[in-house]
């Protein structure tokens, strides 16, 4: 199941933390730019992956930062999922994609019908109808999503924290990851049916752990957003496992905090100081 392979590739590299290649023009160095937006991200996306694949797992890639730039964009977006898979990383399709059942099975064939795409993220407030069709094909092409929960905006609470039945409109989500990923639990105890939680709000990702203990968690929200690995590891479950952190600006634009040094050294030493602050944190959670 790939659940169990990638969990074991985490541990392999001993690091948690997702590379998030949000790219957009402005975030690529001002002397690898080109006219061609298109271009200038694909030469910066290739580097950065050519500087992580061996000590990081996994890049989740936001489609939206691809589609504003049309047809070219979503070649973009594919090409740097094919060159990430082909670089045996694992890879997240940002898309929080959620519709009725019948829009839910084209969404899900876009993606987690291809060879370079490993998960996807989905929006669940249309309901199971419009989740089925991902874990319908997460069981026919070994595939996993990632469903959001607990998002780690400023104003999340807006609909999410409402209270429905004495509970936030969050546990309610997390009760139904429970319930639909409880079927789906490889062997290493982690469903293929994960959760979105952000590292914002970690008192809440306390709770929400609790009501999924077999959901793999994606967090977002560490870094620039605010969010401390201390933040990020109330996620974590007590095996040290059951979540992945993710970092985009924090990384992307690493090389602007040290101009003393190349491109790929920036991002490599930051990747390591992020994984080494997250498991610091996830070794003193567990104290």
């Amino acid at each position: 199941m790939l659940i169990d392979k990638f969990i074991s590739e985490i541990e392999s590299k001993r690091n948690c933390a997702v590379v998030g290649l949000d790219t957009q023009y402005e975030y690529v160095p001002d002397k690898m730019k080109k006219s061609d937006p298109i271009e200038s991200i694909w030469e910066f996306n290739k580097r950065i992956i050519d500087a992580i694949y061996e000590i990081v797992a996994v890049v989740k890639i936001q489609i939206a930062m691809y589609e504003q730039y049309g047809v070219a964009g979503l070649d973009l977006f594919y090409r740097t999922s094919h060159y990430a898979k082909e670089k045996g990383m694992y890879v997240i399709a940002d898309v929080k994609r959620g519709d009725i059942s019948s829009t839910a099975v084209a969404y899900s064939k876009a993606f987690l019908t291809r060879p370079d795409i490993d998960f996807v993220t989905v929006n669940p407030y249309m309901g199971y109808d419009s989740i089925k069709p991902f874990i319908d094909d997460c069981v026919k092409y070994d595939k996993g999503i990632f469903i959001l929960t607990k998002t780690s905006n400023p104003s999340s609470g807006d609909i999410q924290d409402l209270i429905a039945d004495g509970r936030p409109i969050y546990e309610h989500v997390a009760i139904k990851v429970d319930q639909w990923g409880k079927d789906y639990v490889g062997e290493r105890g982690y469903s293929f049916v994960g959760a979105v939680i952000g590292a914002t709000y970690p008192e809440q990702a306390k709770k929400l752990r609790a009501l999924m203990p077999n959901a793999y968690i994606l967090v977002p929200g560490y870094g620039v957003q605010g969010a401390t690995a201390q933040d990020a590891a109330a996620a974590f479950n007590r095996d040290g496992l059951g979540a992945i952190v993710n970092s985009s600006r924090g990384i992307l634009l690493s090389y602007k905090k040290h101009p003393e040094i190349g491109l790929e050294d920036a991002i490599i030493q930051e990747v390591i100081r992020m994984r080494d602050d997250l498991n610091s944190a996830i070794r003193g959670d567990k104290k």
